[in-house]
């Protein structure tokens, strides 16, 4: 009777050619490599309403490598336009350079803070931008513009105190029906542009009680420079 040949068993980590003689191919298999996870980076950005009157809309914050928010001098975008006038964050927010953005539900009250969180994968060459309009103005904001954030390692803040700026987009009349803030309930965004028509630093707000008796504001919605404190800090 024949002797009948088997084939080999098959172990973990070979592969078989074939069943046969003694010159039989056998395989290594190599086994796929599996790709590191990729790391999480969280950033929380805490916003503090430095002034005494002059509440803060929505807070809105943005990571970006390219761009800027305003630049002095020159001539402010539609979509700063729109958050200087009636304090609309989305259309700052949405421009394609922005990576990803955060915005708060609700206006920030004088000494009142918010807190906002933004999460991804790599800081490398990112900047990020904070952006709110001084609601009891015509036409005012302030926050950060492109501040670079590529080197903050786990555990590291930043601090900084932001100023009052000057869209130049509405003449700073004050008049009743022309700020959105809870001094007056009036108008918002407003397509049409003064002649001023640059970004400035804010001259700050004339009051009823400064003589000006056609204003709406008085010496509680007066602010002096800096408006907020931003601190931002790496959590992981």
């Amino acid at each position: 009777m024949k002797a009948l040949k088997l084939c080999a068993p098959v172990f973990t980590g070979l592969l078989l050619a074939g069943c046969g003689g003694d010159d039989n191919d056998v395989m290594l298999e190599t086994p796929t490599p599996t790709p590191p996870a990729a790391e999480e980076i969280m950033l929380k950005v805490t916003a503090v309403n430095l002034t005494n009157g002059q509440p803060l809309s929505p807070i809105g914050i943005a990571l970006h490598k390219e761009g800027q928010f305003w630049q002095i001098g020159e001539a402010a975008s539609a979509e700063l336009e729109t958050l200087a006038e009636g304090g609309d964050n989305s259309r700052l927010l949405g421009l394609d350079v922005v990576m990803m953005s955060s915005s708060a539900d609700a206006p920030l009250a004088p000494g009142a803070s918010q807190e906002l969180m933004l999460t991804t994968e790599s800081l490398e060459d990112y900047k990020l931008s904070v952006i709110t309009m001084m609601v009891n103005t015509n036409d005012g904001f302030t926050g950060l513009n492109a501040m670079d954030v590529s080197n903050l390692a786990e555990g590291d803040s930043i601090s900084m105190r932001t100023h009052a700026y000057d869209a130049g987009t509405e003449e700073n009349t004050e008049a009743q029906g022309t700020i959105p803030g809870p001094a007056d309930g009036g108008e918002g965004f407003n397509s049409a542009r003064e002649a001023m028509d640059k970004v400035a630093m804010h001259p700050g707000v004339v009051g009823n009680d400064d003589g000006l008796s056609s204003s709406v504001l008085d010496s509680t919605h007066k602010f002096d420079n800096p408006l907020m404190m931003i601190t931002i800090t790496r959590m992981k």
